[in-house]
């Protein structure tokens, strides 16, 4: 037996005697869960046999008040050590199928020995405190992932532990067998990293504790920077480093950190279910998750028709180059600005002295109060007090107005009317409703005038709630009117502080906006700007209960966007991923370079991270890609090899069809299970969906697809961002399909979402963003034919 050899079954050794004791604990505790369990039912449904109610006298209810609350603190203690033991369990279950990934060993400066470190995704300990595993995001871990053999060091709550790393060794364990062990020189060894690269994809991210790169554990650890920002190429595992990192900061600040307090801003729903198993396989609760879409349509919807981020995109994209086309754009790249931005900070500092809009109190008919006397209210403060706090001043002179009106009301036939019309039920409300307000009623209404008072309070008060409501969520301010008299012309607009001119097609832009206002639509590229003027005349609703912020694909968010998140989470600290060789979305391409969030929070506090090195796709797919953007060469493509991308030029629909259909099968016959056919839009998506589920089984992916599933599926570019696929079919990579530059990205988005294999048909000349040398290749040997 050699060395390897003896060591191979000396680690197995070890393996089997951990895999034993966390079976013993997997047995123990399912028999401790199930005797809490029956302890948990049986308390609940005995909870009142064991508490003494009795209300007779002080002392009595006192004594009721003590039982009842030593019963509920035995139940939720017994509640508490339930979900503690379930959560244990879970990772018990876990760790028995692959109990660790990696070792080192480890000795520090002064002592004689190393210390054996074994890593896995959860913690094990004996009953004296020893660990046999160590979780992956502990300190003394970081060695793992950012040391070699040798000199050494980590960091530690205390300060800064020096030594000498003597041994690394990497792992793959399944189901209790050593399938894989190496030793090895670098971070993490390439052997482990191309069996986990070679895999197939899947409906749903997975972890990559046991593949973390240097360069990734960085973004990971880094709880030093109030935002940090992360650029990184195309599949070079950002989101997933985001998600680990998430993980990390749980299990570093769990006394003070919940995940409910952690919020993930995600480019589509479809996203959220793909990345929804990640935390749960680390042992963690899912943080929050959204899109800025949903959040906008919670604030804005009721007012408007909000057209979303896909839906700007997929007129832009089928809209033929021209003057509307033009427009539209213009409009997009100014209203993302931080010119515009500006200017809507200074017009709310001009409010503050002239030009306020209120909407009319009115009531059945009546003027509670007028625009008017709004105004002269409104302008009747101290010049010194700020906009928003003089709208809370507004609301309480308001609501004085509406009472006072309300009691006028009172004796009003409509009243009356009223009152005839009460039915018992309506009757028995009113009469409870004014005993609990109090005032010294008699227990009956055995007097006619007094009741006929009461009944008048009771449905004046009913009538005017909602207007009451109204009133206090500000609802009388005129947003709607206060931003489109930013539209009605250029001297307002160019009378404030901005950055930049206007666009050349101002006017035009100006009649677009107000178009779609005045049929109660908002254009996405509105819908951040008015809500930023909403917050700023009514008062800024904030989030103080999120603590951290992560927001992926940040390249198409508009710095005006971003500024709106900073203020609406102002105690959170913000992670923010991208690619600007990615930014498919007009107002994306207003951000320019990632470096300019650092202005968001300022310099001191913010950190830039960039990875460079693509490990989602094989060598020649990353060598393919990178030659389609400006820039690429700095893409640095993991060395997994596998088959050269393939450029297909074929003469008509029929042909592109056949081969597709052809292309499909041959890749589900070779194992190849998640099969995407990406198209340009949404609209070309459907049409090719239509005939290809004539020919073989398809599933069309739209904004409404709540998550992924094995199979072929057809989808627009912008849909398939941030995930991934064994094989990827472009549709239709043609000129006329890709040859605007602004197309560019998507192009290359769609192409860098291949795992394995990548197929460019192209319908006619093949785009131009397509690498020279197999575009020649491809056009010679179709004039050979």
């Amino acid at each position: 037996m050699d060395k390897h050899d003896h060591e191979w079954q000396k680690e197995q050794e070890r393996v089997n005697g951990i895999t034993r004791l966390l079976s013993t604990h997997i047995r123990l505790l399912s028999e401790e869960l199930g005797l809490h369990r029956t302890d948990v039912v049986d308390m609940r449904k005995d909870f009142w046999e064991e508490v003494t109610v009795n209300f007779s006298s002080p002392d009595d209810l006192g004594e009721t008040s003590t039982s009842l609350r030593q019963q509920a603190q035995i139940l939720n203690e017994r509640e508490r050590h339930h979900l503690q033991s379930s959560k244990a369990l879970k990772k018990y279950k876990k760790l028995v199928v692959s109990p660790y990934f990696g070792r080192i060993d480890f000795s520090e400066a002064g002592d004689a020995a190393a210390d054996t470190i074994y890593l896995g995704i959860g913690s094990l300990m004996e009953d004296n405190g020893t660990f046999l595993i160590y979780d992956w995001r502990a300190p003394i871990s970081s060695l793992y992932y950012d040391g070699a053999p040798g000199p050494a060091s980590y960091e530690t709550p205390g300060g800064q532990i020096t030594g000498t790393m003597e041994l690394k060794r990497q792992f793959v364990i399944d189901n209790g067998e050593i399938e894989v062990m190496f030793d090895t020189g670098v971070t993490i060894g390439d052997e482990l990293l191309q069996q986990v690269l070679s895999h197939s994809a899947d409906d749903r991210m997975k972890s990559i504790v046991a593949t973390i790169q240097k360069e990734q554990n960085a973004v990971i650890r880094n709880d030093r920077s109030r935002m940090l920002v992360v650029q990184g190429a195309a599949g070079s595992g950002k989101t997933s480093a985001a998600l680990q990192r998430v993980a990390y900061l749980l299990y570093k600040y769990r006394e003070v950190l919940q995940a409910d307090q952690m919020l993930l801003f995600s480019p589509n729903p479809l996203f959220n279910s793909y990345v929804s198993t990640v935390l749960p396989e680390l042992g963690e609760e899912n943080m929050q998750q959204t899109t800025f879409q949903m959040y906008l349509e919670h604030r804005l919807g009721q007012e408007f028709q909000l057209e979303d981020v896909f839906s700007q995109t997929e007129s832009l994209l089928n809209a033929p180059d021209g003057e509307e086309a033009y427009i539209r754009r213009e409009g997009i790249a100014y209203k993302s600005s931080v010119a515009f931005l500006s200017a809507i900070r200074q017009y709310v500092n001009l409010l503050e002295h002239e030009g306020m809009l209120f909407k009319p109190l009115m009531f059945q008919g009546k003027a509670v109060a007028t625009k008017e006397e709004m105004e002269r209210q409104f302008y009747s403060y101290d010049p010194g007090i700020k906009l928003a706090n003089r709208i809370e001043l507004m609301t309480g002179w308001l609501l004085k107005k509406i009472a006072a009106f309300g009691a006028e009301e009172r004796s009003a036939a409509w009243v009356d009317e009223q009152i005839e019309l009460m039915d018992n039920s309506d009757y028995q409300r009113a009469y409870n409703q004014m005993r609990r307000k109090g005032g010294g009623h008699n227990d009956s209404f055995d007097d006619y005038d007094a009741e006929r008072i009461l009944l008048a309070r009771y449905v004046v008060s009913q009538r005017l709630k909602p207007l009451r409501g109204w009133t206090k969520r500000g609802r009388f301010v005129d947003v709607k009117a206060l931003y489109s008299r930013l539209f009605e012309g250029r001297e307002l607009i160019e009378s404030l502080d901005t950055r930049q001119p206007l666009p050349e097609a101002w006017d035009e832009i100006c009649a677009q906006t107000l178009a779609a206002i005045r049929g109660n639509e908002l254009a996405y590229e509105d819908a951040t700007p008015f809500l930023y003027l909403k917050e700023l005349s009514q008062g800024f609703r904030t989030n103080t209960l999120i603590r951290h912020v992560i927001v992926d694909e940040v390249q198409d968010y508009s710095p005006f966007q971003l500024e709106f998140m900073r203020r609406l989470f102002p105690r959170a600290k913000m992670t923010v991923l991208g690619d600007l060789n990615q930014a498919i979305y007009a107002q994306g391409e207003v951000l320019g370079d990632l470096a300019g969030l650092v202005s968001i929070y300022g310099e001191e506090n913010t950190e830039v991270i960039s990875l460079t090195r693509s490990y989602r796709s094989t060598y020649e797919i990353v060598e393919f890609t990178r030659a389609m953007i400006p820039g690429g060469e700095k893409i640095v493509p993991f060395n997994r090899r596998g088959e050269e991308p393939l450029l297909t030029l074929v003469d008509s629909e029929d042909d592109l069809l056949s081969s597709v259909e052809q292309d499909v099968l041959k890749l589900h016959a070779e194992g190849y299970h998640y099969v995407a056919v990406i198209c340009k839009t949404a609209e070309e998506s459907a049409q090719v969906y239509r005939e290809l589920e004539k020919r073989l089984p398809v599933r069309l992916v739209t904004k409404e697809t709540p998550n992924f599933q094995k199979g072929t599926l057809v989808l627009p570019a912008y849909l398939a961002k941030g995930v991934e696929f064994d094989a990827v079919i472009i549709y239709d990579g043609s000129a006329e399909k890709y040859g605007r530059e602004h197309e560019r990205k998507l192009f290359y988005t769609a192409c860098t979402r291949a795992m394995h294999l990548l197929h460019i048909y192209s319908l006619g000349q093949p785009s131009p963003f397509l690498p020279a040398a197999v575009r020649e290749t491809v056009s010679a040997g179709m004039q050979e034919k």
